[in-house]
């Protein structure tokens, strides 16, 4: 038993090592695409947020897809059969994510685990062996989050369009906007996360200090206080920039940049926005960890579970700490090593994008898939950025979009559940064989 365990773990480590080169391109693609930072600073900036987000917040998603893809009840009297399907789960889910990977294509690594935990159930146990609600809503997550992720960003991009991009005096507009840019971006991230991040702090002064305070008091002071922060902030920021716009116009000296001494971002409006589009960028990384490390780990937290206990697990379990470090370690450094190809593909082949646009496109995904999070629900990073970068194309032109990089991330988005599916099933058949 030991032995097998640290087989899954290391294929486990793998998978979230493909996850990491493959779909972290979903938090940094339009950062780095519209210039906004280098890929060494995105490589760096993502690898923190999600570890972050997969150690703080990635139990729900693994719980939904350890527990509620396959029929747990109908493994229960054969526990060994569950445990091997979970390690060709890995398998095939690694293997598929690096043939991806190696040709540039963001696919979906919710696709991906859902459809090889439906092959080996098929095969082990027959049709009734998967659990078809589950499944049933899963695929309106997936159906729903590129449509809810692009009119977020549509709709945002619109109205940042109108009243700041398309005036006169684009500098002033930002000033008077740059409070409720600050309130909206650090607001969908506080009502999502804060709550549980502040919630030791809030036991601790109801229970120790003896402070009766409401639940979500902490939260929406630390809120307010780095929305207040961060507008101020801009402000300077952006009152620097205009007094060397007038100095040094653009048409004859480069602007200094707010955070990559290497951008060409001339305009002193997008080079504000890249400073936006970088906090956003790290709230998509954040939940891109707390989301999609779910699929790398779910199959090793089910077999841990059952090492354990001797048990199918049929309904709610603990996700160890460290294997929620384990996925999280697993995505940093296959974004570090194979990441760039996929970051190309988001960032740069889609539409071209400024800071402004991006930081919408942004801004969508992270708002959709920090509360898929929530719901415990294994969406698609993929889905929802390519979702919300599309909405963008379609305020800016849809003449701008280039609809041959979307045929190729959409076929590679369909296939990859019946590829999965039948390599699991295939690797499954092989090995029952073999060892049951």
């Amino acid at each position: 038993m030991l032995i097998t365990q640290v087989v899954v773990v290391l294929l486990a480590f793998y998978v979230a090592w493909n996850l990491g080169a493959n779909d972290v391109a979903n938090a940094m693609g339009t950062s780095v695409g519209s210039k906004a930072v280098t890929l060494k600073q995105a490589l760096i900036i993502a690898g923190v947020l999600e570890f972050t987000g997969a150690v703080l917040f990635g139990h729900e998603v693994t719980e939904t897809l350890a527990t509620k893809i396959a029929n747990p009840a109908l493994f229960a009297a054969t526990p060994q059969i569950f445990v091997v399907g979970m390690v060709t789960v890995l398998i095939s889910c690694g293997v598929w994510l690096q043939i991806a990977t190696s040709r540039g294509l963001p696919v979906s690594s919710s696709h991906a685990v859902v459809g090889a935990i439906a092959g080996f159930s098929w095969v082990a146990l027959g049709v009734g062996a998967i659990d078809w609600s589950s499944i049933g809503l899963i695929t309106i997550g997936w159906v729903l989050t590129p449509l809810i992720s692009g009119a977020i960003a549509a709709l945002f991009y619109s109205q940042i369009k109108h009243w700041i991009l398309d005036q006169p005096n684009q500098l002033v507009q930002l000033q008077e906007w740059i409070p409720w840019l600050s309130t909206i971006l650090l607001g969908v991230f506080g009502v999502i996360v804060l709550p549980s991040l502040t919630e030791p702090l809030t036991n601790f002064l109801i229970e120790q200090a003896g402070f009766p305070i409401p639940a979500y008091d902490i939260p929406l002071l630390t809120g307010a206080i780095a929305a207040v922060g961060l507008t101020i902030i801009s402000w300077r920021q952006l009152e620097d920039l205009g007094e060397v716009e007038e100095k040094f116009p653009p048409q004859t000296q480069e602007l200094p940049s707010i955070q990559n001494p290497k951008s060409q971002i001339q305009n002193p409006v997008e080079r504000l926005f890249g400073r936006f589009q970088l906090l956003s960028a790290c709230f998509v990384a954040f939940a891109h960890g707390s989301n999609d490390v779910g699929n790398a780990i779910a199959p090793l937290a089910a077999i841990v579970y059952i090492n354990r206990t001797g048990s199918v697990p049929t309904d709610g379990i603990t996700i160890p700490i460290w294997i929620l470090m384990l996925g999280g370690a697993g995505i940093v450094g296959g974004l570090a090593v194979w990441g760039k190809k996929v970051i190309a593909t988001i960032g740069e082949n889609i539409i071209a994008l400024q800071p402004s646009s991006g930081f919408c496109a942004e801004l969508a995904t992270a708002t959709t898939i920090l509360i898929a999070s929530r719901l415990g629900l294994p969406v698609s990073t993929s889905h929802a950025l390519v979702g919300g970068v599309v909405g963008i194309g379609l305020v800016q032109n849809i003449k701008s979009i280039k609809f041959k990089t979307l045929q190729g991330i959409a076929a590679a988005w369909l296939i990859t559940i019946p590829v999965s599916a039948g390599l699991c099933a295939a690797i499954f058949s092989i090995a029952r064989i073999l060892f049951l």
